[in-house]
């Protein structure tokens, strides 16, 4: 289920919360009670590395149909 990030209007305080994506547009409510908030953009970062080999290079070049090698 995704997170969502919203900030209160009246405290300044940023909170998450964990709901359904049909219910991300619905009101919130701050930690503090207050139900002055805003639904923050959020950004999606992905990172990490790869463990798979680097991929072999294909034949040579040219030729017209697969990269020349049924026309040799």
């Amino acid at each position: 289920m995704p997170r969502y990030e919203y900030r209160c209007r009246t405290c300044a305080t940023t909170f998450e919360l964990t709901r359904p994506m049909a219910e991300s547009s619905a009101p919130a409510t701050c930690p503090d009670g207050h139900e002055t908030t805003t639904k923050l953009l959020s950004t999606v970062s992905v990172s990490g590395t790869s463990s798979a080999p680097p991929a072999a290079g294909g034949g040579g070049g040219g030729g017209g149909c697969c990269g020349g090698g049924c026309c040799a």
